[in-house]
């Protein structure tokens, strides 16, 4: 519970920091340098203090991040566009921990209690509540069809990739072995990087072959500057998100079922509402406030029931 929750605050300041540096150099290049930094930082660890590559769950821990973080967190950016934040984040989030539950109940046989799924359930009102947009629905029905089912899809795959890490952790176990939640992390986002990478590598062909290949020394300087002032938000992003809350969320799934950590983590739209009132300056509505507390209820119920 306690690594759930510091799983939760510390994506909720990734997210923030991601925010920021994904509206200077757009969410690919954001994304990609998001994990390359997290791969970095964690493979320092694993490979000083760790066992680096080593273990018979490696390639588990590899495919689980191959899946959640590579094209769990593609398929979110594309349906971000087309259904905005507000609605893509809820239906990810309130998705997520249900096809977990699920999931590793079909291959691992976790069940969980009645009490269980009812602060679960309380928890995913909490977040609906305070995440529903209040405006009308202004999206076309193909990229409404669209966007729910890049959302649906992004969150299968993040909750299979979590169950994977479970079933990674189990087998690891059995052999005697007791990876630490840092060199897990750094197996689970080198599993990831793929993905991104093929994404932006893409994304700049098509802007290269669009100005004919040319990038004018002006441009340069422009790009030289950006990147001065959005540094320590790139660094932020990944060492909040993917470096040190990749090995919180690691070490709460190796002894908590992966529905429980889903639904806490889905907590972190709700500890972003003062975060963004801080740093932007947006009010907080007694809408969301509600729906904070109800969340907030959820977790301390599901505290007291484990």
């Amino acid at each position: 519970m306690l690594a759930a929750l510091f799983t939760t605050l510390l994506f909720a300041i990734s997210a923030v920091c991601g925010h920021r540096s994904s509206k200077q150099i757009g969410g690919s290049e954001a994304n990609l340098w998001r994990v390359c930094l997290a791969a970095f930082f964690l493979g320092l660890w694993a490979n000083t203090f760790g066992t680096g590559l080593a273990g018979d769950a490696f390639p588990i821990f590899l495919l689980s991040g191959f899946l959640g973080v590579g094209i769990g967190d593609t398929g979110y950016f594309q349906a971000l566009p087309r259904l905005g934040s507000r609605r893509t984040v809820l239906l990810v989030q309130c998705f997520t921990a249900p096809f977990a539950a699920l999931i590793e109940w079909l291959w691992l046989g976790t069940k969980l209690n009645s009490a269980e799924i009812v602060c679960i359930a309380v928890i995913l009102i909490g977040v609906a509540v305070a995440l529903a947009p209040g405006d009308h629905l202004q999206i076309t029905p193909r990229e409404l069809r669209l966007g729910i089912a890049f959302s649906l899809f992004a969150a299968f795959c993040g909750a299979l990739g979590t169950v994977m890490s479970r079933k990674a952790f189990a087998v690891a176990h059995a052999a005697g072995q007791y990876p630490d939640p840092g060199t897990t992390g750094y197996q689970r986002v080198l599993g990831g990087i793929l993905v991104p990478a093929i994404i932006l590598i893409v994304v700049k062909w098509r802007s290269a072959h669009a100005h004919g290949g040319v990038l004018e020394g002006k441009t340069l300087n422009v790009s030289r500057e950006k990147w001065r002032r959005i540094w320590p938000w790139v660094l932020g992003n990944s060492l909040a998100g993917q470096t040190l809350g990749m090995s919180c969320f690691q070490w709460a799934i190796e002894k908590t079922p992966a529905a429980i950590v889903t639904a806490i983590v889905a907590l972190t739209p709700i500890i972003l509402l003062p975060m963004t009132r801080i740093v932007d300056g947006e009010k907080i509505g007694v809408r969301s406030l509600a729906g904070a507390l109800i969340a907030v209820a959820g977790v301390i119920g599901l505290a007291f029931w484990r």
